[in-house]
């Protein structure tokens, strides 16, 4: 493994659900800023954050990035797709493959690893107070996930018509969240995983376990620091909506309770070599913030390769 390719997000910019960061922060301010900073790659944010598939490409050219992936949650509670959803999909697809093959013209035979469609879970009412990793009856019964798993598949048939890489990740707050969901995720589907270290935490995994646990399956990794102690408030406190603690619990690298070190020397061990994409998820107040998100990326960049040695 090496810190060559690390990658930014506009999740670490307050990009995130219905959000569109702060005020001074536009699509091509961000990806200005990583590329600055030293970041070699970024993903792309929602769907249209950066424009349709043209102007996606024309953004992360400008800038010299490398595409890293796109992040899309899925219907697997529902088990169906609506026409809706199964159009977004499409144009996430193209999109990404309009970013992929821009950079293939302008950057040549450059050695990134493959930019993922990065799939997870959209959640489901009532999945936002954190869950008992331990409750398996909080999850999908085989049934429902055996329909969950006809829509994973029908989506990666038409990543594959786009010629783009999978990934799933389990993220907190959905119906692929603990161990043993992301155990039988594995089991029952050909896709590799992303390893979330801050998800994954928060989940009840301990992330360097996972990284043996899931050796030769993950293909994907968010290296993220979190603080354990608004997980154990919420609880605390009952039902309580993600979005209440979320970014609190969100932190800068080196600063929360991920063994990040521990990490990165066992996905080293299993000869990972894909992207080491950056996030730090952030909520836009209204204000400006630009520079205060810059700073945190320009740190967390920097402690990231203190811990690879580079």
């Amino acid at each position: 493994m090496s810190g060559q390719w690390i990658a930014g997000a506009p999740v670490s910019f307050g990009v995130w659900g219905p959000h569109t960061g702060a005020p001074d922060g536009d699509g091509d301010a961000i990806l200005r800023t990583l590329a600055a900073q030293g970041y070699t790659g970024s993903e792309l944010g929602d769907t249209g954050f950066l424009g349709d598939p043209d102007r996606t490409a024309d953004v992360f050219a400008a800038h010299g990035l490398a595409p890293a992936g796109v992040y899309v949650g899925l219907p697997l509670a529902r088990g169906e797709w609506s026409a809706q959803g199964r159009a977004a999909f499409a144009l996430t697809c193209r999109t990404l493959r309009a970013v992929v093959d821009r950079h293939a013209l302008t950057a040549g035979d450059h050695g990134a690893p493959a930019a993922r469609i990065v799939l997870a879970d959209d959640g489901a009412p009532g999945l936002d107070a954190p869950r008992d990793p331990a409750d398996r009856s909080s999850g999908l019964d085989d049934r429902a996930w055996a329909r969950a798993v006809d829509v994973l598949a029908e989506a990666v048939t038409i990543a594959c018509e786009h010629g783009l890489a999978r990934t799933f990740h389990p993220h907190l707050g959905t119906f692929v969240e603990s161990t043993w969901e992301v155990d039988r995720l594995l089991a029952t589907t050909p896709l590799g995983v992303t390893l979330d270290t801050g998800h994954a935490l928060l989940a009840g995994t301990d992330p360097v376990e996972a990284a043996d646990r899931w050796a030769g399956r993950i293909d994907h990794v968010h290296v993220k620091d979190v603080r354990l102690a608004p997980l154990h408030a919420a609880r605390r406190a009952g039902p309580a909506s993600l979005r209440d603690w979320w970014t609190q619990a969100n932190v800068p690298l080196g600063r929360g309770d991920v063994d990040l070190a521990g990490v990165l020397d066992a996905v080293r061990r299993t000869g990972y070599a894909g992207w080491l994409v950056v996030e730090q998820d952030a909520a836009p107040h209204g204000g400006p913030q630009l520079a205060q998100f810059a700073a945190d990326q320009e740190r967390n960049l920097r402690v990231l390769r203190e811990l690879l040695g580079d």
